[in-house]
């Protein structure tokens, strides 16, 4: 047994060293397409992202919200749902944070606490609105998620156009037309600096919430029951698990998780997120990404943190792909033939074990 454990295990191995380094040779292909070289080009990703002074800090920076985003993606998938809408959920509960942590105030811990909460609130009842259409109505929710991400883009474009909701003063506004108003010094983040490079605590949020999630998921009847709905909902109902209690809760908690991310990247995130404002583009496809290192990650919690980093990398690293005279959205090419090569063994491996079932069967009889 251990011996077919290992051959297993070494198959795996394989199959991912392969993908990878297929995915990597058309990348390299790819550049040397477009008049690149793909040293220089790898060089300025590794440079902007990990080598040069502070760079390495930002790269945190922009892979605390890609995880949080990716757990709550994981709890829901857990529970067969699939959820699609994070860029919505994170948009509006980044909308919800500002809303209230401008109106409530108070001092800096206060506040922060309470932007983050109302942030886990908006991302939450913006997937709730998915859930009722989900369990009252049987719209399928890979569709309503997908299509609120539209209403929330507009309903916080026309909140970010009234001073009433969300508008900045005239005077607080500068040269842009949509922006909220900053979120004063004191009521932000706290950031960490070591070693020259500066990330705001939530790092550590992440970090402590993917090992919670990892624990939850493997080791609490919470977690066994999303599982058992996820794979077998038919026997999931016959031991009692309520379909509609736990699969609204999973898109609850999925959404709150993308909400939090919109708060942390509102409270914390700097300049790579609005510089604490509330501005148009806000997201930043946090949400999309978010989904794929969910997806890459196999909704695994503790493997969906170097896979985060790994995306937040791509995404950092891309502002000094310009200089080699190589267009910098290359990376998102890259991204996806990354994402694509993760997704290769997973499948390749259930054909194969697949077929050999059939073949097993078929020398019984």
């Amino acid at each position: 047994m251990r011996d077919g454990r290992s051959q297993r295990i070494g198959e795996w191995l394989l199959l991912y060293g392969v993908s990878v380094l297929g995915a990597l040779v058309l990348s390299a292909m790819l550049v040397q397409a477009t008049g690149g070289e793909w040293r220089p080009v790898l060089s300025a990703l590794l440079d902007g992202s990990l080598r040069n002074p502070g760079r390495w800090g930002e790269t945190l920076g922009h892979a605390a919200p890609l995880l949080l985003v990716a757990l709550g993606t994981i709890i829901s998938s857990q529970a067969g749902l699939i959820n699609i809408g994070q860029e919505g959920q994170l948009l509006v509960g980044a909308a919800t944070a500002t809303y209230f942590g401008l109106l409530i105030g108070g001092p800096g811990p206060l506040n922060v606490a309470i932007i983050l909460l109302f942030g886990i609130v908006g991302g939450a009842f913006w997937a709730s609105l998915a859930a009722g259409l989900r369990f009252f109505r049987g719209v399928p929710e890979v569709l309503s998620t997908l299509l609120l991400v539209t209403v929330a883009s507009q309903a916080v474009a026309y909140a970010l156009g009234r001073q009433w909701l969300l508008l900045a003063p005239e005077a607080d506004r500068g040269n842009r037309n949509q922006v909220s108003q900053q979120l004063a010094e004191g009521n932000r983040l706290a950031r960490i600096e070591l070693f020259g490079n500066e990330f705001p605590l939530t790092v550590f949020f992440a970090l402590a919430l993917a090992a919670l999630v990892a624990f939850a998921m493997g080791r609490t009847i919470w977690g066994f029951r999303l599982s058992m709905m996820g794979k077998n909902p038919r026997a999931a109902k016959r031991f009692g698990v309520a379909e509609q209690t736990y699969g609204t809760g999973a898109l609850l908690v999925g959404g709150g998780f993308a909400g939090l991310a919109g708060a942390a990247m509102l409270a914390g995130g700097g300049f790579a997120f609005g510089n604490y404002q509330l501005v148009s583009g806000f997201s930043a496809n946090i949400g999309w990404t978010g989904l794929l290192v969910a997806l890459v990650s196999r909704e695994k919690a503790m493997a969906a943190i170097p896979v985060a980093f790994v995306f937040a990398s791509l995404r950092t690293g891309s502002s000094f792909v310009g200089s080699t005279g190589v267009e910098g959205r290359i990376t998102d090419v890259i991204q996806g033939l990354l994402v694509l090569a993760l997704l290769i063994p997973p499948a390749v491996m259930f054909l194969r074990d697949r077929r050999r079932a059939r073949a097993a069967a078929t020398a019984r009889v």
